[in-house]
């Protein structure tokens, strides 16, 4: 059967054979009458239809493309004219050592290092890919760097960046202000202060998504054992959802969004795996163990794999980005892997090595070590660069 205004018609079945136009048209309708009394015939599943868009986003942002998949242009070689020309690069901060170093991705080769002091944490694109920001949270700067050449300019002053994300519709910087407990919101053009939300309860907050719409982000508190859950467009906090167990000393890090929508996967380091939060950022379903130190997520460009750094073990656990269910485990001998990213081809997963002065490069295909670099003192938040999408949130690189 197949749906027309609302209704049904039979599409096989109920045809009647070649007769004069009075007797067809009562045969038609003896079986249109026939066909209602009974369940429809089985049929092939017509063409999918685009999914529905998300209801009531946050102004301004971008609209949802694929319902299904949140990521739909973030796949691979999605590039913008931004992201385009850029130089393809990849940049290493080190919070022990203090510079920056940038590695071309061709010829595994350090090309450049950049002492810029302090202690920097992730290097994070700009909402508009258009810029890369250094965060230094010792000296409270960014800075910025010109994906085109990979050199830095002047440093921008910034209230504790330990990470830095980037409201969905563009109008703001968040400086996640770590040990100030505070969310700092800035003009991502002229860094003046737009507000700050304060979150008491949230020792150590750090990581961050947001929902499908936009309107709400969930922040990590690795220090509380919860997340706290912010209103997007009033900067307001609206609750604090605590881990069904409360680990405080590694506990909630890294968060990304699953490709529907539906809920949020949480590392926590001390519990060795992953919390699932419902999508509305309401209430933690259920745990997903993965191995010792689990820490950062990062997702396949086809977005049907998810990718768990296990700090602690040396290994990352792949999984089924929709359902959480374990694919693969891949180790790295030795390894601490920490933060990274993905190529924007999809093809290799680079990641910083944070107790072992190293840089990982992994196959995405079987989780073979393409290749290890020794680099300085304290490797964090790695960014690969270009990186495929319409737009940036921040951290190493969340787009959409």
């Amino acid at each position: 059967m197949a749906s027309i205004g609302g209704g049904w018609w039979c599409r096989r079945g109920c045809h009647a054979p070649v007769l004069p136009l009075l007797p067809v048209l009562l045969a038609v309708l003896a079986a249109v009458v026939a066909c209602a009394g009974r369940a429809p015939p089985a049929v092939a599943a017509p063409p999918m239809a685009a999914a529905a868009p998300v209801a009531d986003q946050l102004p301004g942002m971008p609209p949802v493309l694929d319902t299904q998949n949140i990521y739909s242009a973030a796949g691979a070689t999605m590039l913008s004219d931004a992201a385009k020309a850029a130089r393809p690069l990849v940049y290493v901060p080190h919070t022990k050592s203090g510079d920056v170093w940038v590695i071309d991705p061709a010829t595994f080769t350090v090309v450049a290092k950049h002492r810029l002091g302090g202690e920097l944490q992730h290097v994070v694109p700009s909402y508009d890919m258009t810029t890369l920001y250094a965060t230094d949270d010792i000296r409270h700067k960014v800075t910025p760097f010109d994906p085109r050449t990979g050199e830095p300019g002047a440093s921008i002053p910034v209230i504790d960046p330990y990470n830095m994300y980037f409201t969905p519709d563009g109008r703001s910087a968040i400086s996640v202000a770590e040990a100030r407990r505070q969310l700092v919101f800035y003009d991502p053009h002229t860094w003046q202060l737009q507000g700050t939300v304060w979150t008491p309860d949230c020792a150590g907050i750090d990581h961050a998504d947001f929902t499908a719409d936009g309107r709400t982000a969930v922040f990590s508190c690795e220090w509380a054992g919860r997340v706290a859950v912010v209103d997007v467009a009033s900067r307001r906090l609206l609750r604090m959802i605590d881990m069904p167990v409360r680990n405080t000393k590694m506990g909630p890090q890294d968060i990304r969004l699953a490709p529907d929508g539906s809920v949020f996967y949480i590392a926590d380091s001390q519990q060795n795996g992953l919390w699932v939060l419902d999508g509305a950022a309401t209430t933690v379903l259920r745990h997903i163990p993965t191995g010792h130190g689990a820490h950062g997520l990062y997702l396949s460009r086809d977005a049907k794999r998810l990718f768990v750094t296990n700090r602690h073990e040396g290994s990352i656990s792949v999984l089924d980005a929709y359902t959480g269910a374990a694919l693969a485990k891949w180790t790295v001998p030795g390894g601490s892997p920490d933060m990274g990213n993905i190529t924007a081809d999809g093809s290799q997963l680079w990641l910083s090595g944070r107790y072992d002065r190293a840089v990982y490069v992994l196959d995405t295909a079987d989780g073979r070590l393409i290749h290890k670099f020794d680099v300085g003192r304290g490797p964090h938040g790695l960014c690969v660069w270009p990186q495929p999408g319409r737009y940036s949130l921040g951290h190493t690189g969340i787009t959409r």
